[in-house]
């Protein structure tokens, strides 16, 4: 089921979820208006996108978003770094934009709040998105481990 913008209830919902997940301000900059969601057969928001590319999923067992690719530069443009970021090394940004995981040993600098489980984006040192994904680690943890998978990433650029 589909409608062609979001309600007012609904779209101060999916604002609210954004602003706790990711800061005051993430939901209007994320959800402007125009933008169209896609409920469940029990009526509950699963997707919402913006001209027909998707900025955010809902994940079933939590209730947070999943970014799109769109959303991701939504939210970079609206956030300051180094909100919700994890900066690699230019040697492996190619490879992350095609969707490989981001290694620990790659990272340099994040965003020191982020916890493990956190939707983050993948950027490399001019802060341009190369990937969405899901935290494995905490920030600090990134910076300071050489080995294992920092980023289980989602959707590469």
């Amino acid at each position: 089921m589909s409608t062609s913008c979001l309600q007012d209830s609904a779209r101060t919902r999916v604002q609210v979820i954004a602003d706790y997940q990711f800061g005051k301000g993430a939901g209007q900059a994320l959800f402007p208006e125009g933008c169209e969601v896609i409920l469940s057969r029990t009526g509950r928001v699963r997707q919402i996108s913006l001209g027909g590319k998707r900025l955010a999923t809902v994940r079933a067992q939590d209730g947070r978003f999943t970014l799109g690719i769109d959303g991701a530069l939504r939210l970079l443009s609206a956030l300051p770094p180094p909100a919700y970021r994890v900066v690699v090394t230019e040697e492996v940004a190619e490879f992350i934009m095609q969707g490989k995981n981001t290694f620990a040993k790659h990272v340099i600098a994040t965003d020191p709040a982020i916890r493990a489980g956190d939707e983050v984006m993948v950027v490399n040192s001019k802060d341009d998105l190369l990937a969405t994904g899901s935290a494995v680690l905490s920030g600090g943890e990134m910076l300071l481990f050489n080995y294992g998978v920092a980023v289980k990433v989602r959707q590469g650029r």
